[in-house]
């Protein structure tokens, strides 16, 4: 036992407390807004694309471009770009303030697009049924298509959740604060293995609760 203990004699728990509690307002302050945005601009890209209730090809075309660009961006990278941005926003670009908006905006284009799949996968004969009832546009997104969607977005937002677990990780390369951050400056940069492990485990642990919920929610919203 004592052999164990000595192993994790540079662990100081109270920063492991304080990161962990910084990950995950991280994780979800992010989530919150990442949903406010993303749902809406999937709707929209869904309603918009071919064979749908707005067909618009050039609309759709251009959206959808500049989702695919913003996607395509490594985070690292945005991170770095977004520092004006950031600093105009939140008055800082470090700690957990300084990582959420570059978050945000790295992965709701990412929800989005899963959205768009989950709302693309909804009975077309649904959507026709309620149509053919005299159901304005809002009654068919708001009364048909996302509740039929619903275990699809909660899918989505589950997908969403663990990716920006590694996310949080990543911020800490610019001194977001967190979990990742804690890893990169004790167990990478001081070499003390023993951080590095406690870290992992418990983002895997978060990792493993945020799916397990996920799953629940979803044969919830399937059994409706």
């Amino acid at each position: 036992m004592m052999d164990i203990l000595n192993y994790f004699a540079n662990v100081d728990w109270v920063e492991i407390w304080q990161a962990t509690n910084d990950t995950l307002i991280m994780l979800f302050t992010s989530l919150v807004f990442i949903v406010l945005l993303g749902l809406p601009l999937g709707v929209v890209l869904f309603l918009f694309s071919p064979r749908q209730m707005f067909e618009h090809t050039k609309f759709y075309a251009v959206l959808a471009t500049i989702v695919n660009i913003v996607r395509s961006v490594p985070f690292i990278i945005l991170l770095i770009v977004m520092i004006p941005v950031t600093v105009l926003i939140t008055g800082t670009s470090l700690g957990v303030a300084g990582a959420i908006p570059p978050l945000v905006v790295g992965t709701t284009p990412f929800f989005a697009r899963l959205v768009e799949t989950a709302l693309r996968e909804v009975d077309r004969g649904i959507i026709e049924a309620t149509q053919s009832m005299g159901a304005t546009t809002r009654q068919i997104i708001f009364k048909a298509v996302l509740p039929e969607a619903m275990p699809g977005i909660v899918a989505a937002i589950t997908v969403t959740a663990i990716t920006l677990v590694s996310y949080t990780a990543m911020a800490g390369v610019v001194g977001a604060g967190g979990l990742g951050d804690l890893s990169i400056r004790f167990g990478y940069q001081r070499f003390q293995t023993d951080v590095m492990i406690v870290t992992v485990v418990l983002l895997v642990i978060l990792v493993q609760v945020l799916q397990m919920i996920g799953d629940k929610l979803v044969v919830h919203f399937s059994r409706k």
